[in-house]
Formats: structure tokens, C-alpha cells, sequence
């Protein structure tokens, strides 16, 4: 039926039609599962809920005799996904075999870890949230589903949400930094990316990752044990994770470590009170890779038999290759310890995600060999990867206005590890990557500067190790040059899943080898490409430009040419806070204020007596090569009501010689409540781009939903008090005022 809406009551009869038509549908859905389940032998049950990799190859890198063996398998009915076999022939070849050969005809549903990008590699997701350009992530995951896609896969391991307040663990770089807002905001951008309209061909499933707390890991090392309170789980953590279910998220994957002494895969509080119950998450759970089996590990089950038991009661649905499930569930129904009920939840669970996803319908429907030759890596991917990359850059520092440089410089000396390296700009988890479609930065230079313009180029020294060797050769290249370029960071895979770093200084002799540049006294700019936060307390104190270019993937050269030389203003603001040293560690805006807060004039108060408690680079800090004032905070109202809204106007000026874009960012702090509050709490930002002279005003509005947090009786209310708003450029260089919330 087909309504144009004209009125009301016209508008309101077409979402009855839509609400009646998504009914129906998911009253079918079920309709069709029970049908199917009620065929199901319990050692086909077993089989949906077991999740298998096609070898530790990529895709069609996995031999024959391991293909034989995985077709035998599929044939049984004992795997109900696959990860790690891509593109649409051989994809194609494993579901020929499930719905044509096997008893049931239950189709398979291919999995990957898709993370920033596929085959076209965006920037690593911290990059990515540097941008805080919530559609251009949403457009980068969007992208990366059409090109996954394209190559046969169902379903994404991502996004990844985990807040992480310590850059030492290596897996910062695959989520949005420290901030619970920015994060929620960037999780949800990312399934809708992802995951759109599942009807269409080019979308995939997304999977929330990694539930729950992941990123808060004891002294920053991957896997490793989580303890905090219920208070500070559910204000910072959890939020990113509820974003997703919101955005309609159909999978979640449980997350390794344990917390408050019960691994995630088999905490039922986490799993089923909260996740299902409490926030109403229908979608299916999977395990991480073997998290089932490490509950024998924690010391939590005495074998794979017990931890199958504990998980699926907590609500695992599906077993990542701890083969757990597939070897004990048999045995374990008949012995009664493992009711059949709670297997045909899981099995439901994962029939119906199948459903929705139309593989029933059109098991073939990602195997399209036509689909994987023009649908990857084309011209307007390649532009929105530049686009991103652009957008994720951000200034740290531009003494005396060094950059922009000019296109005309007679000669420019590159120099650096990572100035002409092709595979670290991929950053970890790169999926299809090849490093052969990678731009790198003196390729990107190259095609920027003048045709008179000489680049000499040398590497200096590696990534990693002690050889200062290219030192001479490095210094002899500064000298003759008008320009140093410095190239320096840390190498792709140095962050990442088990990348864990006990020292975020740059690896190497690669600070040695800027001291002995910075020494000839030729302008120095250093880029840096990383996956973290670094102490780089030397750099910044010394080098007059100071660029952070993370991993920004295949077109990492020509998005930080663009910068350089002043075809694109940099606008990214930090989504993690750069320490001094890692003896500062953890260290995030919103911390507490303590009963003694930090002051250099009085010695019993929390402070270093070693160096300056407040960070080198604050959370939000990202310089221009414009200047924008900011006039104070114009408030709708002195008092509002619990259930009001208080409007608040901002007026920005771009007072620089550039056309420039600029977040501006709004902040509150609760004064007084029944529970302490931390210092500045992000609760809004707009990115708005001025021309130079331009002024405009931005508008924020503050209610319930960002002035409510977790009472003394863990209560999510709205208490009556003092608050500060506080509106700026960054966490820390802000304008406030005052307002009260009243009875």
C-alpha cells in the first residue's frame, strides 16, 4: 500500500501499517524458527551453537585437506558459522554444502573481524573518533559492510566500544578513547554503518565488543583481570554498549576478562539481568575466541564440560573455537546437567538473526563474484577513506606558525622510520588490506609539492632497536635541507589485541634520532603515526610542529600531504588524553576532584612532587591553523526543573587568516550530590566549520538525560543542586557559567 502522508492522521495510520508489517514479520520469523527447531536432532543444536575458524589463513589462503574438512563438518550439521573464509567463491562453495548437502539445509552465516575498513582501509577507529564527525564514521563502517559484503561475509566483529582510560593497553586503538559521550555516540554511528537496512545486499551485522569493560584491564595489559564498582561500570562503561542496543545492534560478543570475579563468559548478572532484561537486547551472544574454554583458565569451571554449562546458562548463544559446546552438550542434556530448554533458546537466538539477516530466504546472497570485483576499492571509496583520514589528523602544536609549509620549498629532507613505509600505515587489524594500495607520506608529499621541489628522503633509523647507524646520513640530509620532515611512532601491529606497552615513549632510538635534528637548527615538524597516546614530553617541548596522524590507512600520504602543505586546516580534537609519562597512568579529563585536590603551593593534596599532575595534551585539544574565539556562555535560565531543558548559546569567532572547522565542546560539573561527581563531564559538542571573520552561534540544550547519574542508592536520577556549564575549545581552555537545578 503506498500512503502519502498529507496529515496526522494519514502519518500516524502509515506507522501503524509499518509497526503492523514489522509484527508480522517477526511473528513469522518465530513461526519459522519453531518449525525448525522442532526437526532439530540435539546434536544438530549443538551444531548451530558452534562457531569454527576456516583456518588461521585469510579466506582462500586455507589448504584443501583443511576445506575437505571443514565441508565434512558443515555437511554434519556441527558448525552453525564460520570465520575467517572470505570471498564470495569460496563462501559460495561452504554454503553450497550447508543448504544443499546437509539434512536440515540450515544455512551458514560467515563471519570477520571487519574493523576499520575491508579491502579500502580507513583510519583505526581512535583516529576515526579524533575526527568527531559522527557521519563520516557511520559513512567509513558503511563502506567497509559494502565491501565485506561484496566478498561473501554476513557479519562483523565490531565495533569494538570499550572505554579506555590507559594507553598502555594496545587495544585503545580500536575503540573512541576515554569518554563515555564521545564513545556512545561513536558506537552507535558505527552500527548504523554497518548494519543499516538488512534487507540490503550491502550491510552487514554488527557485534558489540567486547561485553563488558574490556578496556579497563589492571595496569593496562590485555586480558587481564577488571575490578571496579557497580558505580563506575554503569556511569562510564556500560553506556557505550547501551548505545548500540539502542541503535539496534544484533550481536554481542562477551569479552574476556573477568569482573568482580566472574569472567564474562559466564556472568549471568551481565549477560542476562542486565543485557536482556534489564535494557532488552534480543539479539544473540557470542563468546570471543575461546573465552568459553579459558573459564577453565580463571579457575571458575574444572573442564570444558563445566564451563559449557556455565556459559550457556549466563547466555553465551555461540561458542567461538572453544569447540565446548559441539563436544559436551550431547552428554551433558542426557545427564541432566543442562536443561534442553536453555539449548533451545541459544539455538533460537541464532536461527533468528539468520532470518533477519534474509539467509533463509537467499543463502547465496553475498556470493555475487561480479559484486566482489566492482564493489571494492573504487574511486569513491578510496575518496572517503582521504576524506576520514583528513578529518582524524590532528595539530598538536605550530610555534611561530611553521605549517602551513609552501609547495615551492627548493628542498625538504624526509626522514623517519615510517616516512616511506607502506605497511604500518594499515594500523592493526587491517582485514584484506594490502599495503600495496597504501599512499605513504612521501608519496603523498610527492604529489603535492612543485615539480622543482627536491625531496630527500632516509630512513634514519627503525621502528624498533638500538642500531643508530643512518644517524650520519639522517643529519647530512637535515643539513642541506630548507625543512625537516620527521616521520616517526610506532609500527602497525604495536597496538592492537595483545599489544600491551609498558612504556608509551617512541620505541627505539627514534627520540635520539629527532635530538640529533633538532640540533642542526633546521625547522623541524614531526608527524606522528601511532596507535595510542605517547609520552612525548621532549617533542613537544622542543620541536615547533607537532602533528598526530595515527594510522589513517591507504591514503595516510596524501591526508597528511593535505595537511602539511595547507590544503586542508586540520580540525581533529583528542579522544584520549596524552600523559606526560607513563607514571601518570591512567590518567582521564573526568576524573574526581579528592578531598585534597592538586595545588602546588600546599604539600599535603594529591599531587606528583616530580612533575606537573595535569597532562602534556588534555582530552578534546586539537590546534588549527586558525584561531577561534569564544564569547561566555549565554544560559536560557539561572534554574531549571529536574524535567526541564536549559538552553545553551554560544557565540565562536573565527579571528585567524584561514577558513577553518572547529568542535566546540560543552561540558557540566555537578557541585554537590549524594555521591562525588567528576570534574567536567562531556555532554555535547557541534563541529562547525567559519570562514575567516565569520561568527556564528551554536546552541546546546541540557536536560534529564545529561544532568541524571547514579545516586548513593544507584538510582538514575536528576538531584537538585549547583551545576557549572562550561563551553570551549578543549576539556580544559573553556568559558563557564552557572545554573541550579531546583526542586
Amino acid at each position: 500500500m503506498n500512503i502519502r502522508p498529507n496529515n496526522i492522521l494519514s502519518v500516524l495510520l502509515l506507522l501503524m501499517l509499518l509497526s503492523l508489517q514489522s509484527f508480522a514479520q517477526q511473528k513469522s520469523f518465530e513461526a519459522r524458527v519453531d518449525s525448525i527447531l522442532s526437526l532439530m536432532t540435539l546434536e544438530e543444536k549443538a551444531g548451530q551453537l558452534n562457531q569454527l575458524s576456516s583456518g588461521l589463513g585469510m579466506g582462500p589462503v586455507i589448504g584443501q585437506d583443511d576445506l575437505a574438512a571443514q565441508k565434512k563438518l558443515v555437511r554434519e550439521g556441527k558448525v552453525g558459522s564460520l570465520f575467517n573464509a572470505i570471498g564470495a567463491g569460496l563462501t559460495g562453495e561452504l554454503q553450497k554444502v550447508a543448504v544443499e548437502e546437509s539434512r536440515l539445509k540450515i544455512p551458514l552465516i560467515f563471519g570477520q573481524d571487519v574493523i576499520h575498513g575491508f579491502k579500502t582501509i580507513f583510519p583505526i577507529p581512535l583516529a576515526e573518533a579524533s575526527s568527531w564527525d559522527l557521519k563520516a564514521v557511520e559513512l567509513s563502517a558503511k563502506i567497509a559492510a559494502k565491501e565485506a559484503s561484496a566478498s561473501g561475509l554476513h557479519w562483523t566483529f565490531a565495533p569494538m566500544v570499550d572505554i579506555a582510560r590507559d594507553p598502555r593497553w594496545g587495544r585503545i586503538a580500536e575503540g573512541s578513547g576515554e569518554d563515555t559521550y564521545l564513545g556512545s555516540l561513536m558506537a552507535a554511528a558505527r552500527v548504523k554503518g554497518f548494519q543499516g537496512d538488512l534487507k540490503n545486499t550491502s550491510n552487514i551485522l554488527a557485534c558489540t565488543k567486547h561485553y563488558a569493560a574490556y578496556g579497563g584491564a589492571e595496569a593496562g595489559r590485555d586480558y587481564n583481570t577488571v575490578d571496579m564498582t557497580e558505580r563506575t561500570l554503569r556511569g562510564v562503561y556500560l553506556p557505550p554498549y547501551k548505545a548500540t542496543v539502542d541503535a539496534g545492534v544484533r550481536s554481542f560478543m562477551c569479552s574476556f576478562n573477568e569482573l568482580d570475579g566472574i569472567p564474562s563468559s559466564a556472568n549471568k548478572w551481565l549477560l542476562d539481568d542486565v543485557l536482556r532484561n534489564e535494557w532488552k537486547f534480543d539479539g544473540m551472544i557470542v563468546s570471543d575466541w575461546n573465552s568459553v574454554g579459558e573459564l577453565v583458565t580463571h579457575g571458575v569451571a574444572s573442564d570444558l564440560s563445566e564451563a559449557a554449562v556455565l556459559a550457556l546458562n549466563a547466555g553465551v548463544d555461540m561458542d567461538m573455537e572453544s569447540r565446548a559446546y559441539i563436544g559436551n552438550i550431547v552428554q551433558l542434556v542426557k545427564d541432566g546437567k543442562l536443561s534442553v530448554a536453555v539449548v533451545d533458546e541459544a539455538v533460537k537466538r541464532i536461527l533468528r538473526m539468520k532470518f533477519e539477516y534474509g539467509l533463509f530466504d537467499d543463502p547465496y546472497r553475498n556470493c555475487d563474484k561480479n559484486r566482489e570485483k566492482t564493489d571494492v576499492l573504487s574511486k569513491e571509496n578510496k575518496d572517503a577513506a582521504l576524506d576520514v583520514a583528513r578529518k582524524s589528523v590532528v595539530l598538536l602544536k605550530n610555534e611561530n606558525h611553521l605549517l602551513p609549509l609552501k609547495k615551492d620549498l627548493k628542498k625538504i629532507a624526509l626522514i623517519g622510520p615510517l616516512a616511506n613505509n607502506y605497511t604500518d600505515m594499515l594500523g592493526s587489524w587491517t582485514c584484506m588490506g594490502d599495503s600495496s594500495n597504501v599512499v605513504p607520506l612521501l608519496e603523498g608529499i610527492k604529489n603535492k609539492v612543485n615539480a622543482s621541489t627536491e625531496i630527500i628522503y632516509t630512513k634514519g633509523c627503525e621502528i624498533k632497536g638500538t642500531d643508530k647507524e643512518g644517524f650520519k646520513e639522517a643529519i647530512d640530509v637535515a643539513n642541506k635541507s630548507d625543512v625537516v620532515i620527521l616521520a616517526l611512532g610506532e609500527s602497525g601491529w604495536m597496538s592492537g589485541e595483545a599489544e600491551s606497552r609498558s612504556s608509551l615513549d617512541l620505541p627505539g632510538v627514534q627520540e635520539d634520532l629527532a635530538k640529533e635534528i633538532f640540533k642542526t637548527g633546521k625547522p623541524v615538524v614531526v608527524v606522528l603515526m601511532n596507535g595510542r597516546p605517547l609520552s612525548i614530553g621532549w617533542i613537544a617541548e622542543n620541536i615547533p610542529a607537532v602533528v598526530e596522524g595515527w594510522f589513517l590507512g591507504i591514503q595516510a600520504g596524501n591526508a597528511l600531504a593535505d595537511v602539511l602543505f595547507g590544503d586542508y586546516n586540520p580540525g581533529g580534537k583528542l579522544p584520549a588524553t596524552f600523559p606526560r609519562t607513563v607514571g601518570q597512568v591512567p590518567i582521564h579529563y573526568n576524573h574526581k576532584n579528592t578531598g585534597r585536590p592538586a595545588n602546588d603551593l600546599v604539600k599535603w593534596n594529591s599531587k606528583y612532587n616530580d612533575l606537573p599532575i595535569g597532562p602534556l595534551y588534555p582530552f578534546g585539544y586539537g590546534l588549527s591553523y586558525t584561531t577561534f574565539e569564544y564569547s561566555k556562555p549565554v544560559l536560557s535560565s539561572g534554574k531549571i526543573k529536574a524535567d526541564e531543558k536549559l538552553k545553551v548559546t554560544i557565540e565562536v569567532k573565527n579571528t585567524g587568516n584561514y577558513d577553518g572547522e572547529e568542535v566546540v565542546q560543552l561540558y557540566i560539573r555537578d557541585l554537590v550530590a549524594s555521591v562525588t561527581r567528576p570534574v567536567k563531564e562531556l555532554k555535547g559538542f557541534s563541529k562547525i566549520f567559519l570562514k575567516k571573520g565569520e561568527s556564528k552561534s551554536v546552541e546546546f540544550q541540557l536536560g534529564k538525560d545529561e544532568l541524571s547519574f547514579y545516586d548513593k542508592n544507584m538510582k538514575w536520577t536528576v538531584e537538585p543542586g549547583k551545576f557549572k556549564v562550561f563551553v570551549g575549545t578543549n576539556s580544559e581552555d573553556v568559558q563557564e557559567a552557572d545554573f541550579e537545578v531546583v526542586e
